[in-house]
């Protein structure tokens, strides 16, 4: 998977393009998160979104993924993409551990592809901003 993520800023929204490999992980993170049986509340605490704002991203980010595509995307959602990446892993911790086989069977990606995409979302947008 190419992780790595290039943005530009458009107003207060950035535009990149995704190839269907990185929207198809964006997408995994955010539905197996929306689907734990957590509260409400603390959904909104993890992702700084409720279900149904995590549903209109999914839908936005889903496609055929066949081809790359172009996307724009405010910062909140950047961040909940983000909170997804980097939360995501915590799923599949038990009292025996972290299951790589169990994160990889249920996302079809390796834990250090989320990793390196949520990295590469914030390098994007500060490499799109200026810096203060």
């Amino acid at each position: 998977m190419r992780t790595t993520i290039r943005l530009t800023a458009d107003g207060t929204a950035f535009r990149g393009r995704l190839t269907p490999s990185q929207a198809d992980a964006m997408v995994e993170a955010l539905q197996l998160l929306r689907s734990r049986d957590f509260s409400d509340t603390a959904i909104v605490m993890q992702l700084n979104a409720d279900r149904a704002e995590i549903g209109r991203l999914i839908e936005r980010l889903a496609g055929d993924h066949e081809t790359s595509r172009d996307y724009t995307l405010n910062l909140h959602d950047l961040h909940v993409i983000h909170a997804a990446l980097t939360a995501v892993a915590t799923t599949f911790i038990s009292d025996r551990g972290f299951s790589e086989e169990g994160f990889h069977v249920r996302t079809s990606f390796f834990r250090e592809n989320f990793d390196a995409l949520a990295l590469s979302l914030v390098q994007a947008v500060s490499d799109a901003t200026p810096t203060q």
